[in-house]
């Protein structure tokens, strides 16, 4: 298992602010590849609020005690007091991505950017971004540089102006279908990641045009499909390099790459690193390369 997080004043004590409209207490990943169970249950939940990404796999929550599947390209928001029960599965491959704040004005916060106060799982379709704003956020809380609180906020923001915008798109006729179908798509290349994979081939033999579905997958992901793939092969090789001996060669094998010399060398243009590097160095660096 991956995991990286951070705290502010590098505490793990859960809190309220009444002094801030709005603040940013913690913010981590959880990336599930060798633990078989990774369970979680507050039954007087906290504090503070949580949203989690579910990024890639799917996530096991508990609402009211009944049982819900909440697969990849969701949020889910937990509020202060609410009991907190959910279940991450090695076999899912699970990956999530978590933040926790707090503030005298969050519910209006929210308000502001369309998520009423009912709501619980938020639809965000998956997309690169949104790490990469959770990793900026686990820098800032890790460095704390100046301003670093301001920050963010920021980043934070500008994740709920990308969940606003995403509901407030207007729905089109057989957008649902789409989905599904783009979802499905996804789904095959995180089984099929480390084999060949040709964009056109999988279009073609789904009966659709490669522009067609290189730009519909692009509307649902943020991503290109090839970007996908790639994004899936680099995750899964970081986690290799973390949690095996495995040579370089071998592993650009077991993620896809027939070429270690091109593996490398895409590696290291992702990751401003080699993987040998990155393997001696996992915690500083981890933050600069995609997940």
């Amino acid at each position: 298992m991956y995991t990286l997080s951070a705290y502010y004043h590098k505490s793990r004590v859960d809190f309220m602010d009444k002094k801030h409209p709005l603040f940013i207490g913690s913010c981590g990943t959880y990336h599930l590849y060798t633990v078989e169970k990774l369970p979680t249950h507050r039954p007087k939940g906290r504090l503070d609020y949580q949203l989690l990404y579910i990024a890639s796999g799917r996530a096991h929550f508990y609402f009211d005690g009944k049982p819900t599947v909440v697969e990849a390209g969701n949020m889910v928001l937990y509020r202060p007091r609410e009991e907190q029960r959910y279940y991450y599965y090695g076999a899912d491959q699970t990956e999530v991505y978590w933040v926790h704040f707090t503030g005298n004005n969050v519910k209006n916060f929210l308000r502001r950017y369309g998520i009423a106060d009912d709501t619980r799982i938020i639809y965000t379709g998956i997309s690169i971004e949104y790490k990469n704003l959770f990793m900026s956020m686990i820098e800032e809380l890790n460095l704390q540089r100046i301003d670093y609180e301001e920050m963010l906020i920021n980043y934070f923001t500008i994740v709920l102006i990308s969940l606003h915008r995403i509901a407030l798109q207007k729905p089109r006729k057989k957008n649902l279908q789409n989905m599904n179908d783009m979802e499905q798509a996804a789904q095959y290349f995180r089984m099929h990641y480390n084999k060949p994979i040709s964009i056109e081939d999988y279009a073609v033999s789904h009966n659709m045009s490669i522009s067609w579905f290189i730009q519909n997958f692009r509307q649902y992901a943020n991503t290109t499909p090839a970007q996908y793939v790639q994004s899936l092969r680099l995750t899964n090789a970081k986690m290799l390099l973390e949690t095996t001996n495995y040579n370089i060669t071998e592993i650009a094998n077991l993620v896809g790459y027939e070429n270690p010399l091109y593996f490398s060398r895409f590696f290291r243009k992702q990751c401003g690193i080699s993987p040998s590097q990155f393997r001696k160095q996992l915690v500083p660096n981890a933050e600069s390369c995609p997940k």
